[in-house]
């Protein structure tokens, strides 16, 4: 089978087409026949050594992925052949709050990923797909949607009328505007790309903020709400985590997902976290359970998630480049395996 991998060292030039042996699932595990892959800012910091997951080489990367069961081991129960499937991120997180034993099991680092033509799972770490999405778009949920998700619906109650404030547009933010939508709630977008705010409004965007050119996007939320919003989906964080608890209204939740600008905040006050009562969450993605219902949602509405563009899968170092550019796209980067 046909597989991408890290050979010798990490890297985006590292990343080689080999030829390996097919898979064979042992007890309790199955055989996806892998039809289709999404990028995420994890597999970038993984390749690139960034994020500290102890990975083995050579290494196959890439955490999401969506495929066709075509063999089940013994005693497997779940999932069956035939089955449409994706993989949950942390293989064994079924269920409940994180832990750490249970995060430590994640696909594309330090488990080995999707991209390749054939993957053996555990049938736990497995969830059957919407029937109306390609595996193109099914590959997209297992992180990006999975984690606008959780932080919103699971763990910050998101309720309609509430007002949420998303940064940028990409797979979570997109995700994070469709399930406010979904829910009732409305929306707050910001970007640098005011061509991309009016694809934020087509898409349902109650109001649009571009911080390049209103820098205190925070104030201007906290306008446009009166008071501030409910919940921020922060995929800045150094750089946007202190205008985000600002644009917050007391009682307010920030969910932090991302790190894009990078991880410190120097000399950071917490006073405005004691004074607005604020619920800040660190993202860890969310279980089988969650994913099962998020899934569960999609289906009855009908949702389809939103790709920018669709790679080959020997064109892997394309798909990543415009990721690391990280203003050129519009919801999810796809390879198709």
């Amino acid at each position: 089978m046909k597989a991408i991998q890290l050979t010798n060292g990490f890297g985006l030039e590292e990343l080689t087409m080999t030829e390996l042996d097919k898979p064979t699932p042992g007890p309790k595990e199955v055989l996806i026949r892998m039809r289709a892959a999404s990028l995420n800012y994890r597999d970038l910091m993984v390749l690139s050594g960034v994020m500290p997951v102890d990975i083995k080489f050579p290494f196959i990367p890439l955490s999401d992925g969506a495929g066709e069961v075509v063999a089940v081991g013994q005693g497997v129960t779940r999932i069956h052949v035939g089955n449409r499937v994706a993989g949950n991120l942390q293989q064994r997180f079924l269920a409940g709050n994180p832990r750490a034993e249970v995060l430590a099991d994640s696909l594309g680092g330090p488990l080995n990923g999707v991209a390749a033509e054939y993957v053996v799972l555990h049938e736990d770490g497995v969830v059957p797909i919407p029937d109306h999405l390609t595996y193109e778009e099914a590959s997209t949920l297992p992180i990006a949607a999975l984690t606008a998700w959780s932080m919103l619906i699971e763990y910050g109650g998101l309720q309609a009328g509430d007002t949420v404030l998303l940064q940028g547009t990409g797979g979570v933010s997109i995700f994070g505007l469709q399930f406010s939508l979904m829910t009732g709630a409305r929306v707050i977008i910001t970007s640098s790309s005011n061509a991309k705010l009016e694809r934020a409004k087509a898409l349902g965007a109650w109001q649009t903020i571009n911080y390049s050119e209103v820098p205190d996007w925070d104030q201007k939320a906290l306008e446009l709400t009166d008071g501030g919003v409910d919940h921020v989906l922060d995929v800045g964080g150094a750089a946007t985590m202190v205008k985000s608890i600002n644009a917050l209204r007391t009682g307010g939740t920030l969910s932090m997902v991302g790190f894009l600008s990078g991880l410190t905040i120097p000399e950071y006050d917490v006073t405005s976290i004691l004074q607005k009562a604020a619920t800040v969450r660190g993202s860890q993605v969310g279980n089988r359970d969650h994913f099962e219902k998020m899934n569960r949602a999609i289906a009855h509405h009908r949702l389809h998630p939103v790709i920018d563009r669709v790679f080959p899968l020997d064109r892997i170092g394309e798909a990543f480049a415009l990721l690391a550019e990280g203003k050129q796209y519009f919801g999810k980067i796809v390879v198709q395996i």
